[in-house]
């Protein structure tokens, strides 16, 4: 038949045939279909610093970024990154050999792991995992093996998900390139402690192992917690690569605009994937993120202090609904037990059906963590809710969820 393909191999390449179409644009399309407020993906319902939005304005009109800017980023840019991780954490990187802006912390991630693995290689990730980890393994051709951070509850530390270090070094074997750290961590909102993160780098120094840090929420830890990037601990800078994000950090997701710092060999590795995926990206919006780089303290204490209000107020609402609240000590996203809520609503435990089923009973759109499991069993009863929206529409949200608990007449 005239435009039929005659072979009987499948189309998708294998490594991506257990990916289909995201849990994102499933949950945000039945969002829309359903009119539901949207607490499923992590996008801010308002936007960044005005003077922000006025530095890419400013850009476009002047004519800075609408053609091809260099590959490795504008110099603005890199210089703004590198005073960043110098200011904040004590770390020099050289603009010109050891900064690379992507376009936004994914292509980063898959440039750092399409340069870095080899078919064979192992990769070690938290589990829970953001999913285009898992595609970038797959697309590499490597082997990922999980970490589960395991749910711990605590009279008075509250209830949270923690890293067996065991388990990790455990996980180690002679095939084991690489280690994707993520912290502050999505979903669970775990931030690593020093005592993890010293563990971390002993391991990684003692078995000669790369590490791929994700690192796209640093400004946002709440209370105690202390975001600490791992290339500051001993022997690490030499092995780590650290990606960042202006998107989570300034509220501008849709400019993608991400980027990696690590020693010149590393980063010349991951560069030269980069250059075959967008080659450049975000042309204008590299001069307005440059300058956000450069905004005051203040702006990163407010826009802190902004989102943790949110947290709690979220928190809160979910607990008086009857959730299990697991209270982020990082990111703005909050993962909750559905079982307190008795079984018919919480469908068994099972976090799909009931993020399928909550827009029709509740008007709320929420994320299956399920997804981010490879042992989908133990992320069965969680889902994530996303805080990062403007107060009255959380107390929206918290008021149609309330409605889960009283008696249907």
């Amino acid at each position: 038949m005239a435009g039929m393909t005659s072979t009987t191999r499948p189309l998708l390449n294998r490594r991506l045939a257990e990916f289909g179409t995201t849990i994102f644009a499933e949950m945000s399309a039945l969002a829309l279909s359903t009119g539901s407020i949207n607490l499923g993906q992590g996008f801010p319902d308002t936007d960044g610093p005005e003077e922000v939005r006025e530095a890419a304005v400013r850009a476009l009109r002047d004519g800075r970024g609408n053609q091809y800017p260099p590959g490795p980023g504008i110099p603005e840019l890199r210089l703004a990154i590198a005073a960043h991780q110098e200011r904040r954490y004590g770390l020099s990187y050289d603009p010109d050999t050891e900064v690379l802006v992507t376009a936004g912390a994914t292509e980063a991630i898959a440039a750092a792991l399409l340069a870095l693995l080899e078919p064979g290689d192992e990769v070690i990730a938290l589990e829970p995992y953001y999913d285009s980890y898992a595609a970038c393994i797959a697309m590499a051709g490597a082997a990922r093996v999980p970490v589960t951070l395991r749910p711990h509850l605590d009279e008075v530390e509250g209830a949270s998900f923690r890293l067996d270090l065991d388990e990790l070094r455990a996980a180690v074997t002679d095939r084991t390139r690489l280690l994707l750290i993520n912290t502050p961590h999505n979903p669970t909102g775990t931030v690593l402690t020093r005592a993890e993160l010293a563990a971390i780098a002993e391991l990684a120094v003692e078995r000669d192992l790369l590490v791929v840090t994700d690192e796209v929420y640093e400004h946002l830890v709440f209370d105690d917690a202390e975001h600490l990037p791992l290339a500051t601990f001993p022997g690490m800078r030499e092995r780590t690569v650290t990606i960042g994000s202006a998107g989570k950090s300034f509220s501008f997701t849709g400019w993608k605009v991400g980027w990696v710092t690590s020693a010149s060999p590393l980063l010349t590795a991951v560069r030269s994937a980069k250059q075959f995926l967008t080659y450049v990206s975000s042309g204008p919006f590299q001069y307005a993120v440059a300058e956000a780089l450069a905004l005051p303290d203040r702006y990163f204490t407010a826009f802190r202090e902004d989102m943790q209000t949110k947290r709690d107020l979220l928190a809160a609402g979910l607990t008086e609904a009857g959730f299990q609240v697991f209270k982020p000590a990082g990111t703005y996203f909050i993962t909750t037990d559905i079982r307190p809520l008795g079984a018919a609503l919480a469908e068994e435990g099972d976090g799909f059906a009931f993020c399928r089923a909550l827009p029709e009973r509740a008007g709320v759109v929420a994320i299956p963590n399920a997804v981010f499991y490879d042992h989908r069993e133990a992320g069965a009863p969680f889902v994530r809710f996303a805080f990062c929206k403007r107060g009255e529409i959380l107390q929206e949200a918290i008021e149609r969820l309330l409605k889960l608990s009283l008696p249907r007449s």
